[in-house]
């Protein structure tokens, strides 16, 4: 058959299981059917006569995983839609497509890798690594990974021993091992996920640290994206924000989302009086953009308690084609094209990489984390110094009201859990909330409500596996486990 296609019917069976596998994604959380799908898809694909057959089925597994569970993706382009709406469909196909790829290669992979039932453990670790690399590669995109399915449960915890990739194996290997090996694959599987959900509700039931002793408000101004920049507007959603911040009893610490303030940081020396004056002697933390030249950043802001700006945190992960356009200096430097080149002022510049701040006055040093960078676990890592918790500002009315809000709350979860850190995480039009350091919600502000909500700063934990060592026990095992499945193979090979 022409380049190894497989029919209609297998690659419209793949595509349905994709489909039905993005059902465990946050909101749904239906694991158990994402259980069932991958495991039917890993036997399809282990009964694919040559490795062209299981790159295109992978392939339509992809697609209909990413297309349905990056569905928010649309969403940016129906803020101003007679101008952008016919973009929707063309970014969700591509960017679904694209990812698809790393699917495709993990399929292709796996069936050269082992014959027979071995197969499917050959998949099972192929498919882990590859959701490890889209990770990483070109940027990086982490979002959908199999093992997020997982977030909400007490196996969810197995992130502070092997982080994201290590939920990834665990629900690959489980969904393999009754295609591996039949009734007894299948309670071996259970016993597996059995084992990492006695591990959960073990870390989950030790004693909490105890909470900071003192109190921080998360404001969430609701501005809709579409209202957001209007300049008509935009004195109506500060003014909005003061007044929370102002609200009594006055809290410790006051966080504002990404670009909450809709003016330039330099060209508002007013701003700092006017926060103090609201915040009435707490340090207040918000979302702002600034220029140098021609130059932007999408930023954060720290005030002390008598307005002075104290510190400033520059995003450093931009949104490709969101926030910057991909090789636009070297465009620039090279054919003289300026339109997309960030020291030209035609994109965001990057910050210079992750950094604490120290908000003093027993706030402690804190880790930012701009909207997208919260799904980069690498980003967190690699500090010479642990910072005291995390936060997270962010603008989610980009990604509607569907599923992208939850799904990007899950995600700052996890880190939580992986560094055993307290997050606070303020959004725009929600979810805003604060998370322990063990990935519990402790106060959330649901999706699409103005207003703001007090609680206690929790405590860390010491720094869990995945803090200190990262992704290097998992590509260990990975190895270890492709080599296992593999040498039977190979023994036989004249």
């Amino acid at each position: 058959m022409r380049l190894g296609w497989p029919g209609r019917s297998q690659a419209g069976a793949a595509f349905g299981l994709g489909l039905a596998m993005a059902a465990g994604q946050a909101p749904l959380g239906l694991w158990p059917l994402t259980l069932v799908a991958l495991s039917a898809l890993l036997l399809l694909l282990s009964r694919t006569p040559t490795a062209a057959a299981a790159a295109w089925a992978g392939l339509w597994a992809g697609i209909g995983h990413f297309g349905l569970a990056l569905s928010w993706l649309v969403e940016p382009f129906l803020i101003d839609a007679p101008r952008h709406g016919w973009m929707a469909p063309f970014a969700l196909a591509f960017m679904a497509a694209g990812l698809s790829l790393f699917w495709a290669a993990a399929a292709a992979a796996g069936q050269a890798m082992a014959q027979g039932r071995r197969r499917a453990l050959a998949l099972a670790v192929t498919f882990a690594a590859a959701e490890l690399a889209r990770g990483y590669l070109f940027t990086g995109f982490p979002w959908a990974l199999i093992g997020h399915v997982w977030i909400g449960t007490a196996l969810a915890q197995v992130a502070a021993l092997a982080g994201p990739s290590g939920l990834t194996l665990l629900t690959t290997l489980a969904a393999a091992l009754p295609v591996a090996a039949g009734w007894t694959g299948a309670a071996t599987g259970l016993a597996l996920l059995a084992a990492a959900a006695g591990f959960g509700l073990w870390r989950l039931g030790l004693p909490d640290p105890a909470d900071r002793a003192l109190t921080v408000r998360l404001v969430q101004p609701n501005a809709a994206q579409e209202e957001k920049w209007d300049p008509a507007r935009a004195r109506l959603f500060l003014d909005r924000q003061l007044a929370y911040t102002a609200a009594l009893p006055r809290p410790d610490l006051v966080i504002w989302p990404e670009t909450a303030v809709p003016y330039l940081l330099e060209r508002t020396p007013d701003l700092g009086p006017l926060v103090a004056e609201a915040a009435g002697g707490a340090t207040v933390v918000l979302g702002i953009q600034r220029s140098d030249g021609v130059r932007g950043w999408n930023s954060l802001a720290a005030f002390g308690p008598d307005g002075r700006l104290t510190a400033v945190y520059d995003k450093h992960h931009l949104v490709p084609f969101g926030e910057y356009i991909p090789l636009g200096d070297l465009a620039s430097e090279w054919f003289g094209i300026t339109a997309f080149a960030a020291r030209d002022g035609n994109a965001y510049s990057a910050g210079p990489g992750p950094q604490l701040i120290d908000l003093g006055a027993g706030l402690g040093r804190v880790l930012p984390l701009i909207c997208y960078e919260a799904v980069f676990p690498q980003g967190l890592r690699g500090l010479t110094e642990r910072p005291d918790w995390l936060l997270q500002a962010t603008n989610d009315a980009w990604f509607g009201t569907l599923t992208g809000p939850y799904q990007h709350l899950a995600q700052a979860r996890l880190r939580a859990i992986e560094q055993g850190l307290p997050l606070l995480r303020a959004a725009n039009t929600g979810v805003s909330a604060v998370i322990d350091a063990r990935g519990r919600l402790r106060a959330e502000l649901s999706l699409g409500q103005a207003g703001y909500v007090d609680a206690p700063l929790p405590g860390a934990v010491p720094a869990p596996p995945y803090a200190r060592f990262g992704e290097a026990p998992v590509l260990l095992l990975l190895i270890g486990l492709g080599l296992g499945v593999a040498a039977p193979w190979r023994s036989r090979r004249p």
